[in-house]
């Protein structure tokens, strides 16, 4: 254990809503946490908020996901975009080498 000058400062970042499990979503605080942080002792603090620092982790993980999982998505082009023009090959790019009449 290393000496504490300072107290450890509360992580609230004043949003102060919470998720469907019950996490603020400012600080990733569970409500008995927000509750009890003025009790709690400088190592219990800093516990917090490395879990905090954890759920943060695991839901930007879960997002990413999400993320990647909408970019697989195929879109069909509107009608109304510019059409896309398609590069012409030249002669160099095709390999003609097995090609008999």
């Amino acid at each position: 254990m290393q000496l504490e000058f300072f107290d450890v400062p509360s992580p609230c970042i004043g949003v102060c809503q919470s998720n469907d499990k019950g996490y603020c979503l400012g600080c990733f605080r569970s409500r008995e946490e927000r509750q009890q942080w003025l009790n709690l002792t400088s190592d219990d603090k800093q516990k917090v908020i490395k879990r905090c620092q954890q759920r943060k982790k695991r839901k930007d993980g879960v997002k990413k996901v999400k993320e990647e999982e909408v970019k697989t998505e195929v879109v069909q082009p509107s009608l109304l975009d510019a059409p896309v023009k398609n590069k012409v090959s030249t002669s160099e790019d095709l390999d003609f080498g097995d090609f008999e009449l």
